[in-house]
């Protein structure tokens, strides 16, 4: 007899352009055994689910839930703006937490409305906000600003994202002697006008370009506010076409009531043969 796979439930979502597979582990059920072997696999496109990051929603004794939140390489980070905004959506949708969701990350406790298919999600104050810094790549010299919106990222200023080698350029940046032993991840923006940016994004933990990133256009958009370019609200186009807006409040020596707001999206549900992972 063929013995009977055991069968994981899943949720796959994308959050403009960020793809997540969401799994509901308030019980404690998920055993994988090496979880990040697991979602390192999950997360490879063309082989499994394929996604940029995965999310464990579990019990929190706080609030409505706690998140572990993985990118694609099995890394666990603090912070993921679209992800945390599938989070909320998924626990809406589950009755796990009604139209505000409180959850706990690592960067702290998260809070979010979700309003239809769109959820407008308060990030964190952010920090360590440095501006008109410069650095070397190969053989050029350029400036670049950083801040913590949950995670590290880099701002670099182009003319146009589109005619530039983010690829390149971003993996540079993100393992750049400046900010190691952690890494970074990289932005590179356009000013459209005074409330809007274009952005593309190299992640670090996907170690590649993704389609869109909440926390690396927030940052985006709070750096060119530093730099007097833009004003609250700002819009933000990222590579998937789809635009996020991001709310501030600036300070004196920083910002705060930092919003990220955009549309979510409920790919599939289905369920993980052990074939998918082992």
């Amino acid at each position: 007899m063929h013995e009977v796979a055991r069968m994981i439930e899943f949720t796959k979502m994308n959050g403009s352009g960020n793809d997540f597979i969401l799994i509901d582990n308030r019980e404690g059920t998920l055993d994988v055994g090496d979880v990040v072997a697991f979602v390192k696999r999950v997360c490879e496109r063309k082989v499994s689910v394929g996604a940029d990051g995965l999310i464990l929603i579990e019990r929190s004794e706080r609030v409505d839930f706690k998140w572990r939140f993985f990118n694609a390489d099995g890394s666990e980070v603090e912070m993921c703006g679209n992800g945390g905004r599938c989070a909320a959506r998924f626990a809406f949708l589950k009755g796990i937490a009604g139209e505000r969701v409180s959850f706990e990350t690592v960067a702290g406790i998260i809070d979010a409305e979700v309003r239809g298919d769109v959820v407008k999600l308060r990030l964190t104050d952010p920090r360590d906000l440095v501006t008109d810094d410069e650095i070397r790549i190969g053989n050029q010299n350029l400036f670049v600003h950083s801040v913590n919106t949950g995670v590290p990222h880099v701002v670099h200023f182009v003319r146009d994202p589109d005619d530039f080698d983010v690829i390149d350029a971003g993996r540079a940046i993100r393992r750049h002697e400046h900010y190691q032993p952690a890494g970074t991840n990289a932005n590179f923006a356009a000013v459209l006008d005074g409330h809007t940016l274009r952005v593309r994004t190299y992640e670090r933990g996907v170690e590649d370009e993704t389609l869109a990133c909440g926390t690396g256009s927030v940052a985006s958009a709070l750096i060119a506010a530093r730099k007097g370019f833009v004003e609250s609200p700002v819009d933000v186009r990222v590579r998937s076409g789809e635009t996020l807006r991001i709310h501030f409040t600036p300070t004196e020596g920083g910002f705060e009531k930092v919003y990220l707001e955009g549309k979510t999206k409920v790919v599939y549900q289905g369920a993980l043969w052990d074939e998918a992972w082992k």
